[in-house]
């Protein structure tokens, strides 16, 4: 499997992974845990339990490690921005009345 890599939740770094990411793993820049919702694809902070995949667990501290089994990697940086609201936005500029 080819490297792969994901953003720190925390500090927004870039963190190589080889081949998984472990439960007890860290960023190497800020020590946040890595196997953490906020750094899962799934992570959606609008859904129902702030995931997207319906049979996972109850999480409640969101930004702690833990043993979720659906637990995959988020790839490319998290946005501070609300991407509805950006969605919105760009809706709004592209059929703005002149």
């Amino acid at each position: 499997m080819a490297a792969s890599s994901l953003f720190c939740y925390n500090c927004n770094k870039e963190i190589s992974n080889s081949v998984s990411t472990g439960r007890r793993d860290e960023c190497p820049q800020c020590r946040a845990d890595v196997h953490v919702c906020k750094n899962c694809e799934f992570y959606d902070s609008k859904s129902y339990n702030e995931c997207r995949e319906p049979q996972a667990d109850v999480v409640k501290e969101k930004d702690r490690a833990n043993f979720c089994d659906f637990f995959s990697p988020r790839q490319g940086p998290g946005s501070g921005v609300d991407k509805a609201a950006a969605l919105r936005a760009a809706a709004e500029s592209l059929f703005k009345k002149k």
